[in-house]
């Protein structure tokens, strides 16, 4: 009777392994869809065939909760230092009014100009850049979808190389769940052996 029960439980563990097993597998295979003719179905992996629904969700998330193209500027903004570039638009007003002012105008009036401007630049540019990278920001998010590029490199990614990645990544949970389907297997299969004998 012991022994009826043992085997009943063995039997359920290496069911519930392989059935894990072969969920896992069908995550991803077959990756091309297989005709069953008698049937009369199609079957295919989960990913390749639902692969452009994942790649938008993916996408969207990615967007919309995690990151978005204002998110990316407004961080290199944030970190910037902008002293190089109000430097250049000093440099070159400075060359637009060597070459617009008339010779004649005395060279203390030019410094003065150039203090002046260089006062304001310094005080507003931060500011002002700020305020024009935005708007570009504003005029891109509105063109540019983050969402539709990494749908896009999703699409374009190798399914194979997706399959092993994921697999890398999760081995150790999925060898949890394969381990977990011979447990419960065997739990079932001891309950099963219980209730036969009852019945006898």
């Amino acid at each position: 009777m012991l022994l009826d029960i043992i085997i009943l439980a063995v039997i359920g563990a290496l069911i519930g392994w392989l059935t894990n097993i072969i969920a896992i597998k069908l995550i991803f295979r077959p990756l091309n869809p297989i005709s069953i003719p008698l049937l009369g179905i199609k079957f295919q992996g989960l990913i390749p065939k639902r692969r452009k629904e994942v790649a938008k969700s993916i996408g969207e998330v990615i967007e919309v909760e995690l990151l978005s193209m204002k998110d990316i500027v407004n961080k290199y903004i944030e970190n910037e230092d902008f002293s190089q570039v109000k430097f250049l638009i000093f440099k070159r007003v400075q060359e637009i009014i060597d070459e617009k002012l008339p010779a004649i105008i005395p060279s203390s009036f030019k410094k003065s100009i150039y203090n002046y401007l260089e006062e304001k630049i310094n005080e507003e540019g931060d500011r002002i850049i700020k305020d024009l990278v935005e708007k570009m920001v504003d005029k891109a998010a509105t063109k540019v979808s983050l969402a539709e590029i990494v749908e896009e490199k999703i699409n374009e990614f190798d399914i194979e190389k997706i399959e092993e990645i994921v697999i890398a990544i999760a081995k150790k949970e999925l060898k949890h769940i394969e381990v977990l389907g011979g447990v419960l297997g065997f739990i079932i299969g001891i309950i099963q052996g219980v209730i036969v004998l009852v019945i006898m």
